[in-house]
């Protein structure tokens, strides 16, 4: 579940505990709605210290300074005067 499923739980379940007046026999809707904010809370806990985890930091590279391969040629003709 990512962010948004958990959001959704906190959203749905402060509806039920604090929007609703609803009756129904053998269900304590605000009592549901607790326990899914309480799960919500849980899962943005958990996915933030995972994404926390996953972001890593890594340095930049610097290019290697390295010969051309065509600055320096044996054709005959680099040297001066076909030496």
């Amino acid at each position: 579940m990512g962010l948004g499923g958990c959001i959704i739980l906190i959203a749905v379940g402060a509806i039920l505990t604090f929007a609703t007046d609803w009756k129904m026999d053998g269900v304590n809707l605000d009592l549901v709605g607790v326990i899914l904010m309480i799960v919500g809370l849980i899962g943005v806990t958990t996915f933030s210290s995972i994404a926390r985890r996953r972001r890593v930091v890594v340095p930049p590279t610097t290019p290697v300074v390295g010969e051309d391969p065509h600055h320096h040629r044996n054709d005959g003709y680099s040297n001066g005067y076909g030496a």
